[in-house]
């Protein structure tokens, strides 16, 4: 005899899906403020690119509102599985909304398009099926850097610093969308979130006027401040940053900024407070530097040796290395034209990214390093059987359970990549852009290899289906991979 679900479970349900939709609605409110910002340009300059971002905005704060009413009885008490749901339902809701300008705007992308631009911003990969970004209006360049620095970090932040007035453990949701294992440097979640945010805040303010004052133009030096420290990539320029390839101090200055914003912000946090050395004691950031310098050395002395002037080699090679590396996927030269061997390094340093804990993508830093100590001890055990070793991460112990996050995190990574590449292989894609087209997606890098997504093009001639393969890869990158593979198994729904 056939069972019906009781009451209980129609109300239960209800409450858990009301929510998450109410913390989702505080969210939309906040992009929703931000949109204001490229509006209120537009609406100064007089430009006709205004009323698409006004009802834009009218749509978004409709749907913040109708949510909010229909959720505003329900008391927040959100179990660990919702968590995950919130997360992934969060990032896909504000990339949609997001992409409404560029659907209604000027560029009058189609559904797919504007929403690959969208994804690409908020996950903060920095593809982009824009051509003639010169030609774009104010507001749009404007609303391209935002949707970046929220995804680096502002819209994180702020979730962690408005749950907890909804009382929800905000702590949770950001370990849910970041590989911080990092101590905790202030005792509260609320404290955390606000510093963080300032740091993030005033380093952006300081690349902005380094910009300005090196000769950008306001709206390029605004843009390239966020679009840097956010490790985004985008440029007000379809040359990206080769625009500037003829001001070698800009190139510097974005090196810096890049590399800044891809180190943990928690030790900025501790940095300031009380440990003048905390970030070189911090093995994640004195192994990135080292990868970048031995990177770096290499790729020159290649170009010197090809006849290239010494300090044009050192600065194009510096600073594409550290965009690639930090996943913020500028481009100051096409760096598929350098030879077989850059090729090869540029391909590799793709699936690297940042530190954990930064706004950059990839594999992280942190994961490399802890694989090689677990390989140590492989080969140690092989030599003493009885042998009992332990090991230690920035002077604490690596338990067992951040070696089996490590080894999951890796397979799921590279089966991610491959069943992508394949995807995109059989729609006819040639394997150069099949395979890096995957790669830098999931690793949230920006430009590929090859002459279609290389860092001289991009991604418009692709198919509308190879499109939202790339805009499933960007966001499970960003998510990193494990929040969006536990939905998609029957335990999870089972419960």
């Amino acid at each position: 005899m056939a069972t019906f679900p009781s009451a209980r479970y129609y109300r239960d349900t209800y409450r858990n899906w009301a929510q998450i939709f109410k913390i989702m609605s505080v969210l939309w409110l906040v992009l929703a403020i931000f949109m204001t910002l490229p509006l209120m340009v537009l609406v100064i300059e007089k430009d006709p690119d205004a009323p698409a971002f006004a009802v834009s905005l009218l749509i978004i704060l409709s749907a913040t509102f109708t949510t909010w009413v229909l959720t505003r009885h329900v008391s927040l008490e959100l179990k660990p599985w919702q968590m995950f749901i919130l997360t992934a339902g969060s990032w896909t809701s504000i990339s949609c909304f997001a992409s409404l300008p560029l659907i209604l705007g000027a560029p009058q992308l189609s559904f797919t398009n504007a929403v690959f631009e969208s994804v690409s911003a908020i996950t903060t990969t920095g593809s982009t099926v824009l051509v003639g970004i010169e030609n774009l209006s104010d507001g749009l360049k404007l609303w391209r850097g935002l949707m970046q620095w929220m995804g680096g970090i502002g819209i994180i932040v702020m979730g962690i610093a408005i749950l907890p007035f909804l009382k929800v453990g905000g702590m949770r949701l950001f370990h849910t969308e970041s590989s911080d294992w990092s101590d905790k440097v202030m005792p509260r979640t609320g404290g955390i979130a606000k510093a963080t945010l300032i740091v993030y805040a005033a380093l952006t303010l300081i690349a902005i006027l380094s910009y300005w004052l090196g000769g950008m133009l306001p709206l390029d030096a605004i843009v390239h401040g966020m679009t840097s420290l956010s490790t985004g990539g985008f440029a007000n320029s379809d040359a990206s940053f080769g625009a500037y390839a003829d001001q070698p101090w800009l190139l510097w200055m974005g090196s810096f900024f890049m590399l800044s914003g891809a180190l943990p912000f928690v030790l900025y946090i501790r940095f300031i407070r009380s440990s003048r050395s905390a970030l070189w004691k911090d093995q994640q950031v004195r192994g990135l530097l080292k990868l970048l310098l031995a990177a770096i050395v290499i790729l020159s002395v290649w170009r010197v040796l090809q006849g290239d002037d010494w300090f044009v080699s050192l600065t194009h090679v510096t600073f594409n290395v550290i965009s690639v590396v930090t996943t913020t996927g500028y481009a100051s030269d096409d760096y598929t034209l350098w030879g077989s061997l850059p090729i090869a390094a540029f391909f590799y340093l793709t699936f690297v990214g940042g530190c954990s804990g930064s706004t950059s993508g990839g594999m992280k830093i942190f994961r490399f390093q802890i694989a090689m100590l677990m390989l140590r001890n492989q080969l140690r055990y092989l030599i003493h059987a009885n042998g009992v070793f332990t090991t230690r991460f920035n002077q604490q112990p690596v338990t067992s359970d951040i070696s089996r996050s490590v080894v999951a995190f890796s397979f799921f990574f590279f089966i991610t990549i491959a069943v992508l590449a394949l995807g995109l292989a059989a729609l006819g894609l040639d394997l150069i852009t099949a395979l890096t087209g995957a790669a830098t997606a999931v690793a949230n890098v920006g430009p590929g290899l090859g002459d279609i997504i290389g860092p001289a093009g991009n991604f418009a001639t692709l198919p509308d289906t190879a499109k939202w393969l790339l805009c499933i890869g960007m966001l499970m990158g960003r998510l990193e991979i494990l929040t969006v593979v536990v939905l998609m198994t029957p335990m999870f729904w089972r419960r």
